[in-house]
């Protein structure tokens, strides 16, 4: 099944109605029939940050299991059903959030929204497919052990919040998969799969009053309150250090961060700006044309923006050969130094605004990534008239706050750095 673009519009935020069912479940809406398909993706507040003490990889795994039997369909069933109709439904978790996605063609609507209710109601959760998933997980996790990209990951992860959920493997690891059992897979879906919190888009061909139906029967025999247990708000720790895993590779994989902006602060468009010329630009970059393309050092190299619930970051990475590791990062946090000292070029600015107003049209060239960021949008707790103002506030950005922002940003440049590898010289 293919997504099929939206037509653009002058005004995104004019094209999205806000639907409001008898049962009081909120979801935005962008009406069309230009292909007789529906996308529907939607999220609520859990994750693994929700995980309980000793049971990493909980909610990693309770998704993985939500389209593994449900209601009367065992897994095989199930799977069937959903091919049968040619519908796409799945489920997923990150550290702040549990999330789903369903794709139907017009026509399968009803069962499409029914085979998504008694999956998120009434899934089996039976022990053959808890054995079956967990061992997938743990296969990959295996793969990983060997990885230096997993690795680094890991040990910044590690170093950057201790004695935090957000320092723990969102899968797990091997001690902790082998603990988690069905009841508490069952305790956590009645704890973080309510109607609280539900963020819902939908895209496509329905309209208000026949969604608002198949959201109330969808979504509303779920429980009206989630049961959440508070995540402390945290920044990186441990900036200045260099932790090193010794693996026997030719190259080093390197991780780097340092504490970043949340969305609603007022210079967070002059960060994206700032952070699109430091690492974010594909091949207009600073760290693009310092480490790659004028030495050499590195394939690849970037930074971006990254906003967790409770921390924001401005982190990167880079992998070399173990013997020019050093170099690079000398490379790497000189950039941090030169432009927190004295701001981007006219130019520099000039051509990331352009970039960033110009590529924004690209989120929303199917009705699947729309719908995205439409629940993205509502889970960082903008409204509807975002879209319309994006563009304009990263014009908005002039040389001044630019450079004012690009040194709050980099402050002194102290970063905490992972390296995965035998690097020389460090």
């Amino acid at each position: 099944m293919t997504a099929h673009a939206i037509a653009p519009a002058s005004s995104r935020a004019e094209t999205i109605q806000r639907v409001v069912t008898p049962g009081g479940i909120e979801a935005w809406l962008v009406e069309s029939y230009a292909v007789p398909l529906i996308a529907l993706e939607f999220a609520m507040r859990g994750g693994a940050a929700q995980d309980p003490a000793g049971k990493a990889g909980l909610a990693t795994l309770l998704a993985g299991l939500l389209d593994e039997g449900a209601g009367p369909f065992d897994a095989r069933a199930f799977h069937l059903a959903i091919e049968d109709l040619a519908i796409r439904l799945g489920f997923g978790c990150d550290r702040d959030s549990i999330s789903g996605h369903m794709q139907t063609l017009a026509r399968n609507r009803d069962e499409a929204f029914e085979l998504l209710r008694i999956a998120l109601c009434e899934p089996r959760l039976e022990q053959t497919a808890i054995d079956r998933v967990r061992g997938q997980i743990a296969a990959g996790l295996k793969r990983d052990a060997n990885d230096p990209d997993a690795l680094v990951a890991k040990a910044f992860r590690e170093a950057a919040f201790p004695d935090h959920p957000y320092g723990l493997p969102v899968r797990g690891d091997a001690t902790s998969l082998e603990t988690l059992t069905r009841d508490d897979l069952d305790a956590l879906r009645t704890r973080l799969l309510a109607r609280s919190d539900l963020k819902i888009a939908v895209v496509g061909a329905i309209d208000a009053k026949t969604l608002a139906a198949e959201l109330d029967a969808t979504f509303g025999a779920l429980p009206a309150q989630s049961l959440l247990t508070p995540v402390p708000e945290i920044g990186i720790h441990a900036l200045g250090e260099r932790r090193i895993i010794d693996l026997d590779v030719p190259q080093s994989a390197i991780r780097f961060g340092r504490p970043g902006m949340k969305r609603h602060d007022p210079d967070y468009f002059g960060a994206v700006v700032v952070n699109h010329i430091l690492g974010g630009g594909a091949f207009t970059a600073r760290l693009f044309n310092e480490v790659r393309e004028k030495r050499g050092l590195a394939y690849s190299v970037y930074s971006h923006l990254n906003e967790y619930d409770k921390c924001a970051m401005l982190v990167g990475g880079a992998a070399t050969k173990n013997e020019r590791a050093r170099e690079s990062l000398e490379v790497i946090q000189s950039q941090f130094a030169d432009l927190a000292n004295e701001g981007p070029s006219a130019d520099e600015l000039d051509k990331a605004k352009k970039y960033l107003t110009g590529s924004y049209a690209l989120r929303f060239d199917t009705s699947t990534k729309i719908a995205g960021q439409l629940v993205n949008l509502q889970l960082d707790g903008f409204a509807p008239s975002y879209l319309d103002e994006r563009n304009g506030r990263i014009e908005a950005v002039a040389l001044d706050d630019a450079r004012r922002v690009a040194k709050r940003l980099l402050g002194d440049g102290e970063l905490l750095v992972s390296i995965a590898g035998r690097p020389q010289g460090l």
